[in-house]
């Protein structure tokens, strides 16, 4: 839990820098980014990270299952931000991530710290 707790934390740190990069056009996009939080079963691993609704987490590619229309399909993000043979490119999520990465880690730690003052404390 104090993994989870912290790790989230500082992926909503991130997340909130995307949304505020994101192009907003129709406003789908930044409607679609969230904090998503996995664990390994194996390893006891718990990562958190900042996603975009509307690819396939096990390949990277478009999640054909949901239609176009579909208001939780975003799945247009990486022509935005890779760009495509005849659209330059307008990064939004690495930018993002390279502006707030030092904060992210401190916000982190501190709900880390946080976390286990209060585990210790009961």
């Amino acid at each position: 839990k104090v993994l989870r707790d912290s790790t989230r934390a500082g992926a909503e740190v991130l997340k909130e820098e995307v949304i505020a990069r994101a192009p907003e056009r129709t406003g789908k996009l930044k409607k679609n980014v969230v904090v998503l939080t996995q664990r390994s079963r194996r390893l006891g691993e718990i990562t958190s990270g900042v996603h975009i609704r509307g690819r396939n987490m096990r390949t990277g590619n478009s999640d054909n299952t949901m239609k176009a229309s579909d208001p939780r399909n975003a799945f247009y993000w990486r022509f935005v931000e890779m760009g495509t043979v005849n659209m330059p490119p307008h990064p939004f999520v690495r930018p993002a991530f390279d502006v707030r990465l030092e904060q992210a880690t401190e916000v982190a730690i501190r709900r880390m710290n946080q976390a286990i003052d209060e585990a210790l404390s009961k």
